[in-house]
């Protein structure tokens, strides 16, 4: 199959951002519109765009994504995550264009003790899964020609991710303290859009996971992310009672990948790699 529009939605976030740089490396078109130039939320926008650009792909990268925040508002989260899902997939089937649509961990309860399977019982424990959650049976239902992507805690060079809050502190404070009761799997946003860009040339439809290789605690993860930077500062390891926020957050948040890897033969990133390139690039930037 050969692609050679794609209209990445959510044009100002981390993702986005990585899929416009290796889509211009690639020599592909493509069109990646803002929130404010294209609100998801409004079939009738949708629409508008798909008859004018008339891509061979949407990739849906715009998401609702302060879990806390959603919360609060749990109307606005569902209103973009489910929606606004719910939107481009009808919007998709009716322009007959295939639809590659990021969705998250955070479905699951994490109550598991091993890496969850894409088939295991979804269960979200908080507003933000829950409305990601509703926007996955969104673009099932109405998008026949689709890959759900499930991915893990996503980090990059752009927007606001954990690497970039951790290095912010680390200038900042002697000390900070991280929870160590977590375990996820930290992607980098450049691996995401690349597997992105080389899986949907394969119709291969349907729901998948997508994350690094190694599960680590937060709290390690953040330990990794000093010592690669360099930087010398204590990190107090926490519980997650000893820290709470609004929204609950999956204990064992981690993902298999072997339905990934062997669907479409290639290998899930190494997070130390894109750790090592994300703060290589901004020490430089």
């Amino acid at each position: 199959m050969i692609m050679k529009k794609i209209l990445i939605t959510g044009g100002n976030g981390q993702l986005a951002y990585e899929l416009v740089r290796l889509a211009q490396e690639k020599k592909y078109l493509f069109s990646a519109p803002t929130r404010n130039e294209l609100d998801i939320t409004q079939p009738l926008a949708i629409q508008q765009v798909l008859d004018h650009f008339q891509p061979d792909v949407v990739i849906n990268a715009a998401a609702y994504t302060q879990v806390d925040q959603a919360e609060k508002e749990p109307e606005k989260a569902y209103t973009v995550n489910s929606e606004g899902a719910k939107n481009i997939a009808v919007a998709c089937a009716s322009h007959q264009i295939p639809l590659l649509h990021l969705s998250t961990d955070y479905v699951f309860s994490g109550q598991q003790t091993r890496p969850y399977l894409e088939s295991d019982v979804v269960s979200p424990i908080n507003v933000y899964g829950a409305s990601k959650w509703q926007g996955e049976e969104a673009v099932r239902v109405y998008c026949p020609q689709h890959i759900i992507l499930r991915v893990s805690s996503v980090f990059g060079r752009h927007g606001q991710n954990f690497v970039k809050t951790i290095l912010r502190l680390a200038r900042e404070k002697k000390i900070i303290r991280v929870v160590a009761d977590q375990t996820m799997c930290p992607t980098p946003a450049k691996a995401i859009a690349d597997a992105l860009l080389y899986i949907m040339t394969m119709p291969q439809w349907g729901t998948y996971h997508y994350c690094s290789t190694e599960a680590v605690t937060w709290y390690d993860f953040a330990v990794a992310i000093t010592q690669q930077a360099k930087q010398s500062i204590q990190i107090d390891p926490v519980t997650t009672a000893d820290y709470p926020t609004a929204a609950k957050r999956p204990a064992y948040a981690v993902l298999n990948n072997s339905l990934f890897e062997k669907t479409f033969a290639i290998k899930c990133p190494d997070w130390r790699i894109g750790l090592k390139d994300v703060i290589t690039t901004l020490s430089t930037s």
